[in-house]
């Protein structure tokens, strides 16, 4: 069984899969750059700039006045045990964004007992059951699908995985853009921790600049390795960032020449269904497809969006936190 999935999904690749999230629906001009927005981790905890609910009020009006579209929203459901978190993910659906599976209790695939990993992912689809607008989409937290550490060296975890989303006709939320969002918004909430002074104006024109260099990088990436432009993801969280600098990214997305779409049309790519078979994930989908195509070194790798030293980096250049 588990042998078969990729080459089922091969099968679906070259004759075309019947449904939602059917890649022989995509027939967007391979010149066109287009971009989904995804956010994990909802419903997240109080930060020092919005509470909780105040951060989903936000969030919603950032798309709205942004003109999104639809957006996913994957639910870590362990948010979910007070009404408070119930309410603030219908929020998200009744606004029209799609509602994905992002586990229970967000555990790494490589450091916990394949059976308890499924466990939680029935967990978290049935606590996801009352939600409007659901897809059938799980997002592996951590991008972890289950070869990090000790498991490099065999893809029985990842396999097996694999198997068990496709026998629950779950697709896996992939990622094509990384970005290391969260950890922009941790040294915010610490420079407001500590007390310092913020150029909340040069701070959304890190966070802009970052998801905007990671989409072009990417895309360059992309065309040559996969012969055009596959409809792009990227990997954001719902933070206080994006409770306030959505509006200001998406501006600076859109004169770039980038068209955001449904996630449902960038989850109908071909790409969905060209699992890698290389066990890096960390990068997402596009990184991965160039790592089975034998490429290496920084120019593909090491990009600052996705780098803690590298953010750090641009954050001290430009003297966002001071005393």
């Amino acid at each position: 069984m588990i042998r078969l999935v990729p080459i089922l999904l091969s099968f679906c690749l070259l004759v075309g899969c019947a449904g939602q999230g059917d890649p022989a629906t995509d027939t967007a001009p391979v010149s066109e750059k287009r971009i989904a927005m995804t956010y994990d981790d909802a419903p997240r905890g109080d930060g020092l700039v919005f509470t909780g609910p105040e951060r989903t009020r936000a969030l919603v009006e950032q798309f709205e006045i942004a003109e999104t579209g639809p957006v996913a929203i994957f639910v870590t459901t362990r948010g979910l045990d007070t009404q408070v978190g119930q309410d603030r993910i219908h929020a998200y659906a009744n606004a029209g964004h799609r509602i994905a599976n992002h586990s229970h209790a967000h555990m790494w695939a490589s450091r916990t007992d394949t059976d308890a990993y499924i466990a939680d992912i029935d967990q978290a689809e049935t606590a996801l059951e009352p939600f409007a607008n659901r897809r059938a989409w799980f997002r592996f937290p951590y991008l972890d699908e289950g070869g990090y550490g000790d498991a490099d060296t065999a893809t029985q975890k990842r396999d097996t995985l694999r198997a068990a989303l496709a026998e629950r006709d779950l697709m896996s939320g992939y990622v094509t853009i990384d970005t290391y969002d969260w950890h922009l918004d941790r040294l915010w909430q610490d420079a407001l921790r500590d007390g310092l002074t913020v150029d909340k104006a040069a701070l959304s024109k890190i966070y802009t600049d970052m998801v905007v260099d990671a989409a072009e990088h990417f895309d360059r990436m992309s065309t040559p390795l996969l012969g055009r432009r596959p409809a792009q993801v990227v990997l954001l969280h719902e933070n206080d960032l994006a409770a306030s600098f959505t509006v200001d990214m998406v501006s600076a997305l859109r004169a770039k020449g980038w068209t955001l779409i449904d996630p449902d049309e960038a989850f109908a790519d071909p790409i969905a269904v060209q699992l890698p078979e290389t066990l890096f994930s960390g990068m997402g989908r596009i990184a991965a497809l160039a790592s089975d195509a034998g490429q290496s070194g920084r120019d593909y790798f090491d990009h600052w969006s996705a780098s803690e030293s590298g953010i750090e980096a641009r954050l001290a250049a430009d003297d966002v936190f001071s005393e």
